[in-house]
């Protein structure tokens, strides 16, 4: 019982299903119409978005079967090491998929419901294989990676205003950076089984690099934007910039230095900077 449950944990990636929850209920609270928090809402969302999540890395682990086997990092994921079968893997995420939409449903808002579902697709069904055809799979990845921030607004506030936007822009943002330095540093093994996701075709190269800072520079201004749109104060504005300033520094180390360490830097520091970054907004509306 105790290897199914941790094999279950494995197959909706519970860390990372939490990381991306965790950007949809910051997002929800901070809705200028979410003025009282509700616990039990705060929990059906959190619930409902692991569901969600779980759903989609349970398909993506379940049709990465056998690239899932070829790889080091991922030998060990309950499909691909065979101590849970495809079936079972696609029962889970019909299973969760179909509950999380239906309680964003029925206690939030159709919106929110159907942009759940239209992010678990374009993950499950587009992003997944598409890695094996072209780099440009980190760009369609990069939307049902943002999309927490939108879903979590549209269930808090119910529209899909500018505010919003720059939240889910912060995090769209981000993302490249963040998946590209993953990408440097487990280059080797995902080259082997022909994932295509870094944006050189020659692998880790200066190019890869500049694009990194391009991404970390775009996040400066906008940044600013949910302070621009009233979302948060002048405390908040200051730690966000300071935050997208050490993005922007770490990926011009990653330039100078064309490393692992440098790309291992980067993908450090971007799992730092969303915490520091939704917090401090949830923060200064508190």
């Amino acid at each position: 019982m105790k290897q199914t449950i941790k094999d279950y944990a494995q197959l909706m990636k519970f860390t990372l299903s939490f990381t991306v929850v965790f950007s949809c209920v910051i997002c929800y609270m901070l809705a200028p119409k979410v003025a009282a928090y509700d616990w039990f809402m705060i929990i059906v969302l959190t619930f409902a978005g692991l569901c969600i999540t779980g759903s989609a890395n349970a398909i993506n682990q379940a049709v990465e079967k056998d690239t899932d086997a070829q790889m080091k990092r991922t030998s060990s994921r309950p499909v691909a090491a065979g101590r849970m079968s495809q079936k079972a893997a696609y029962t889970f995420a019909l299973v969760t998929g179909v509950l999380g939409v239906a309680l964003m449903w029925y206690y939030f808002n159709i919106s929110s419901a159907l942009l759940s579902a239209f992010s678990l697709f374009i993950y499950a069904f587009i992003y997944t294989p598409l890695k094996k055809v072209n780099s440009i799979a980190v760009l369609v990845g990069a939307f049902p990676g943002a999309l927490p921030c939108l879903i979590g607004w549209v269930a808090g506030n119910d529209d899909f205003s500018l505010a919003g936007w720059s939240l889910f822009l912060i995090q769209f943002l981000w993302q490249f950076p963040h998946f590209w330095a993953i990408a440097w540093v487990a280059h080797q093994d995902y080259s082997s089984v022909g994932f295509k996701l870094l944006p050189a075709k020659e692998g880790p190269t200066r190019f890869t690099a500049i694009q990194s800072i391009m991404y970390a520079v775009l996040m400066v201004p906008i940044g600013f934007l949910p302070h621009y749109f009233h979302i948060t104060g002048d405390w908040s504005m200051w730690v966000v910039l300071v935050a997208n300033i050490f993005m922007v520094v770490q990926t011009i180390r990653l330039y100078q230095n064309m490393g692992v360490p440098a790309a291992r830097r980067v993908m450090f520091s971007s799992y730092i900077y969303l915490p520091i970054v939704f917090l401090a907004l949830l923060a200064d509306k508190l």
